[in-house]
């Protein structure tokens, strides 16, 4: 396991706090250019308003352009868009030499175009990039529907999750446009499928719109949960606050950094406080704090082939025993 004190490490460092900005979004060309340190809260503040967004938009709003290409970004759209990085038109590098060029994947710098992803800013330095939008609606039509059985079951319903059994997977009405799951336990998970859904559908008779952003709401992963006891439903939410949907709680961390924090009465009164900072919390943990989390904590991002879903899930409970697990998974096409 790596350090959580890697990042202290560092010999020199550049600061690029200044690369904050929004230069343009171009809803005719589908492009939106950006500086590194823009945060999917801001950029999806921008876009949805304006009915586009990225592609894959992660779901906690502090999360950076440059951390999501430099380092990986995944969401529940990747089945269909790739990673974060996949969807980066162009990148604009300050090389080592002073020289500032502009990399995409056909001019003289196309293989700076696709070294920089996961490069971990080893290459240059990002000082923008222009990324692709799509079309969205104002609503996701979200349906939860819950599984029980052994980890390969619970990993089977999640890769039948992305296409129906009937192959029928070119047809887009069958395919949905999010795919997310949610163990909490190694016998029991919830399955999400998302699709965008128009004003209009969302507010038919009968259907539920749910909005998961307000600050009293109980946290997502904790509603998420209670399709175990009433079984599978479906309900709108507004497609900002389903983009966001993990930011208040930061999955289930926040549990661990406020145990109370999820109570109503915190919520209702004070849950506007959520979540907070995680640069604040690094800069402010004492050191038996971070010994902690090193020795009994563990944070970890996986890539595998859906295939080897089941596999992937057997290993890290038996080698980790995890308790509860999240997963974005990507299969490369």
């Amino acid at each position: 396991m790596r350090n959580v004190d890697y990042k202290r490490a560092r010999h020199f460092e550049v600061d690029l706090s200044a690369f904050r900005n929004i230069l343009e979004i171009d809803t005719e060309r589908m492009i939106a250019k950006v500086e590194p340190l823009v945060n999917m809260g801001q950029i999806s503040r921008a876009t949805v308003p304006l009915n586009v967004s990225l592609a894959v938009v992660a779901e906690l709003d502090d999360l950076t352009v440059g951390g999501l290409i430099n380092g990986y970004g995944i969401e529940g759209s990747s089945h269909i868009y790739g990673l974060f990085s996949d969807t980066v038109v162009a990148y604009e590098i300050v090389l080592a030499d002073g020289q500032v060029v502009r990399a995409t994947k056909d001019n003289e710098y196309s293989d700076l175009f696709y070294a920089i992803p996961w490069s971990q800013g080893t290459l240059g330095l990002l000082v923008s990039a222009e990324i692709k939008l799509i079309h969205i609606k104002e609503y996701m039509k979200l349906t939860y529907h819950p599984v029980r059985g052994s980890l390969k079951d619970l990993a089977q319903g999640y890769i039948d999750s992305f296409a129906p059994r009937d192959g029928d997977q070119d047809n887009p009405d069958k395919v949905p446009d999010f795919v997310e799951t949610m163990i909490y336990n190694p016998h029991e998970g919830v399955m999400m499928t998302g699709r965008y859904a128009s004003k209009e559908e969302a507010k038919q008779k009968g259907n539920k719109i749910n909005s998961v952003g307000w600050w009293f709401k109980p946290w997502f992963y904790q509603h998420a949960q209670t399709a175990l006891k009433k079984g599978e439903f479906v309900e709108y939410i507004p497609t900002r606050e389903y983009y966001h949907r993990h930011t208040r709680c930061l999955y289930w961390e926040g549990k661990l950094i406020l145990p109370f924090a999820d109570q109503f009465w915190f919520r209702f009164l004070l849950g506007w406080l959520m979540p907070p900072k995680v640069s604040l919390l690094k800069a402010t943990q004492g050191e038996a704090i971070r010994n902690y989390y090193h020795e009994m904590h563990v944070i970890q991002d996986l890539l595998v082939p859906l295939y080897k879903v089941g596999d992937a899930l057997e290993w890290v409970h038996r080698e980790m025993e995890v308790n509860k697990l999240s997963f974005l998974l990507f299969l490369h096409a």
